[in-house]
């Protein structure tokens, strides 16, 4: 059953629930910031509607900055006004900031540790007729291991809003990743969020089989996994990770110790993703058969977002057949 604490929407198994683009709770979020605090700017690189900076653009157009198609500028001239006190939120497609601006990030937000935020739009093979050139499924990696870099990946609108508040007030360089379509609502404005943890949404009261962590708009695809799992006797959870860096390391110690078997669910390379995030800490602290859920070392194509979930084996039926096979490795 959902987990009641949360405040979670009620109609996630519906076939006709409501859905709203992630990228749309960053522009509300950043809005809302640049209400409560004047020193928040924003930044970027000629994708001001793609990326719903529209907003902030216009009620603050003092405060904001077209840079144009220049990425290692966009993330140079920020990591400058963070140094003099701006709180920057630059923004682009994923494929392109992070991906094109990577050593200027590195280098003059994170080595410095500067308050810069990189919105990281378009991520995802969901990203669509877009193709491989513009789908960014190495994103994950390419942050998350960079020193000072805090790195959110929201599962839906209304978590990526209140990720965009924290981070404007949280002093550290941080990363948000963004999905263009339309993503099934899950969480309420209700539902508590911090930079740093993981939330129990889904867990049956049948006996503890398999943990399903899952991070980003996948989370949707997970829960639904877990009722169908639940309908058949088999005892899951559905772990929502929206932060992959820092990571939850008490939730996820003790969903591993709880249920000795998980799978992981992430629009992403498997390979240094979020799932790998999970495996370096568990292998030194509690070692359980893991199932990876993800893009298999391959790039994306055009296609339509969902054909291209099931395509690359992170749609629902892949989930649950993962789910079946650690069952299997847990028990030999």
């Amino acid at each position: 059953m959902l987990n009641p604490e949360l405040k979670l929407r009620k109609d996630i198994f519906d076939d006709k629930n409501e859905s709203q683009p992630i990228r749309a709770g960053f522009g509300i979020g950043l809005v809302e910031a640049g209400r409560k605090n004047e020193k928040v700017v924003g930044l970027c690189a000629d994708l001001v509607e793609s990326t719903k900076m529209e907003g902030f653009s216009k009620e603050f157009p003092k405060r904001f900055f077209e840079i144009g198609v220049a990425e290692q500028n966009l993330a140079s001239v920020a990591s400058g006004m963070a140094a003099m006190g701006k709180i920057p939120f630059i923004s682009s497609y994923a494929m392109f900031s992070p991906g094109r601006n990577w050593e200027q990030i590195r280098t003059t937000i994170c080595y410095n540790d500067v308050p810069v935020k990189i919105a990281g739009s378009h991520a995802g093979v969901s990203v669509g007729p877009d193709g491989g050139t513009h789908q960014a499924i190495e994103d994950l990696a390419i942050m998350r291991v960079i020193p000072n870099m805090i790195v959110i990946s929201p599962c839906d609108a209304i978590e990526a809003k209140k990720a965009t508040l924290l981070a404007a007030e949280n002093g550290k360089p941080t990363y948000i990743r963004l999905a263009r379509e339309a993503t099934p609502l899950i969480t309420t404005e209700e539902t508590p969020f911090e930079i740093g943890k993981a939330y129990r949404v889904y867990e049956s009261k049948n006996k503890k089989t398999v943990a399903i962590i899952a991070t980003g708009a996948l989370v949707f695809n997970a829960t639904r996994v877990a009722k169908r799992c639940e309908e058949e006797g088999i005892g899951v959870i559905v772990v929502n990770l929206p932060t992959v860096k820092p990571l939850d390391k008490e939730t996820i110690l003790n969903v591993a110790k709880e249920y000795r078997a998980i799978v992981t669910v992430e629009e992403h390379q498997i390979s240094c993703g979020m799932g790998s995030a999970i495996s370096e800490f568990l292998v030194q602290n509690f070692p359980v058969p893991i199932e990876f859920i993800g893009v298999n070392d391959v790039f994306g194509q055009s296609g339509k977002p969902q054909q291209l979930i099931e395509h690359y084996g992170m749609g629902e039926n892949s989930i649950y057949n993962a789910v079946h096979k650690v069952i299997t490795r847990k028990h030999v």
